[in-house]
């Protein structure tokens, strides 16, 4: 057995004292003299094998009670820690394991004090959203991470960005579009910089979807990606190089501080560039108008994704030429908010989107297949809501692929001129923007309670809902 060594004093300290034992009676247990296992409980001594296999034989012990994280405390720690908040606050988290051996109670007093902390900025978004529908609300943030900044900028603003729109759509006139688009680019980038394009097989490539290596002037595409969105790592390397001006002017409009946030931004309009590409404005608006806006027949037209075909319905902001008021979000299996936007802005205060009765969350149990849905919430807001699931890079053996779905939307009173207006005939089902603003009684689906009713508890009987209230 090798002689593995383990600190874990405070551990065996707690352990001693739940069995109500002095430091002589468990040395003795543990054949080892008083003042070593004094040095063992203040950390000033490891726990090797042999101490590790007594302890385990004679208090019936698990090795694990002595290793790792196994109350998960550190883990929690981490990510408290991780907040902006804190952000800086220690120089390793080091700090976490040996406040989780020391100070237990210390510990999980900060676990709480978080949780509090991010219920009651839970809470706070969710009376501002109550405030914003009655046209009262101000913009607060909920978080200083960069990406969730600039996401929240982003929500807010028209997903449309005319000036690079307009120099994506000029750019892409270079390219022939009755040749292969991958080739078109493929043969600019060689022309132009002298750089050329290899797809790399997973096991030579696993952790990146693109990456341009300056150094021998070639940029790697993963084959895990599909042959749409190889096209649009292509495009989005196109137009960094292109249209790298034009993007960073519409960065700098966006007035960010932190530099993680800026870079960010850079990417977003790469991809919003590349797309712009790959469905060039004047194009994509004729013909999604002939096809009345059917995205799996645009997506087949424009050789594109179901996604991408999605995201550029919600770009048709153009001041003399704009398509319908569509707006879109993407979720996770776990329900986790993905992306949101829309051509003016997403309606979140209108539409919310967290409902679990809307079909995004339950779409992963129907894959790939086109769920369209009559929805109507209290207010009477009534939308068409279009929902598929999407296929991330494929994994190799042993990793599971990534799975999200997309919800596109659109308002009931725009909706005849799509082909999805049928579905306004039907039941429409009925949505709340989420859980605790939503007033609608007797709903099966209620995860939480509402913000502004007190609940109804009655000992006499139980409600169809988990939180039945006053009205």
């Amino acid at each position: 057995m090798s002689d593995q060594k383990i600190f874990a004093g405070p551990k065996v300290k707690r352990i001693r004292l739940s069995l109500n034992l002095t430091q002589t009676v468990m040395a003795q247990e543990l054949e080892i003299s008083p003042s070593y296992l004094n040095l063992i409980e203040r950390n000033q001594r490891p726990i090797t094998v042999q101490i590790l296999v007594k302890l385990s034989s004679v208090y019936d012990i698990s090795p694990d009670q002595l290793q790792g994280d196994t109350d998960g405390v550190v883990s929690d720690l981490k990510e408290v820690f991780s907040d902006p908040l804190l952000q800086g606050e220690l120089s390793s988290f080091d700090e976490l394991f040996e406040m989780a051996d020391l100070s237990p109670n210390v510990a999980n007093g900060i676990l709480k004090l978080h949780r509090g902390y991010r219920e009651a900025l839970s809470r706070l978004s969710e009376l501002n959203t109550l405030l914003v529908e009655k046209g009262q609300g101000t913009n607060l943030d909920e978080t200083g991470v960069p990406a969730d900044a600039l996401r929240q900028i982003l929500e807010t603003k028209p997903n449309h960005f005319e000036y690079l729109d307009h120099a994506a759509e000029e750019f892409a006139s270079k390219f022939d579009r009755n040749a292969n688009l991958f080739t078109s680019l493929t043969n600019w980038l060689f022309e132009k910089h002298r750089i050329s394009v290899q797809t790399l097989p997973i096991e030579t490539m696993p952790d990146w979807r693109r990456r341009f290596d300056k150094h021998s002037m070639r940029i790697f595409i993963s084959e895990r990606l599909s042959p749409h969105d190889q096209l649009q790592e292509l495009a989005t390397e196109v137009v960094l190089l292109g249209l790298t001006e034009r993007i960073d002017e519409e960065v700098q409009h966006l007035d960010l501080k932190a530099d993680e946030a800026k870079r960010l931004a850079r990417l977003e309009f790469a991809r919003y560039a590349a797309h712009a590409i790959m469905m060039p404005y004047t194009k994509f608006l004729q013909s999604a108008k002939r096809m009345k806006y059917d995205i799996d027949v645009l997506a087949g037209r424009f050789d594109v994704s179901f996604e991408q075909a999605a995201n550029r319905l919600t770009t048709l902001g153009r001041k003399k030429a704009k398509g319908p008021d569509f707006f879109m979000m993407e979720v996770d299996q776990a329900g986790n908010l993905v992306r949101r936007s829309g051509r003016s802005g997403y309606p979140r205060s209108k539409f919310g989107g967290a409902c679990p009765k809307l079909d995004v969350f339950s779409a992963f149990s129907q894959p790939n297949y086109l769920l369209v849905e009559n929805n109507i919430q209290t207010n009477d807001n009534q939308f068409i809501t279009i929902t598929k699931t999407l296929d991330g890079p494929a994994g190799a053996y042993g990793i599971k692929p990534r799975k999200t779905a997309i919800l596109v939307g659109i308002d009931a009173s725009e909706a005849d001129v799509t082909i999805y207006a049928p579905a306004l005939k039907n039941s429409p089902n009925e949505i709340g923007s989420n859980c605790r603003l939503c007033e609608r009684e007797a709903c099966l689906m209620r995860a939480a309670a509402p913000l502004a009713r007190t609940l109804a508890l009655d000992e006499a009987g139980s409600s169809i809902s988990n939180f039945n209230f006053k009205n």
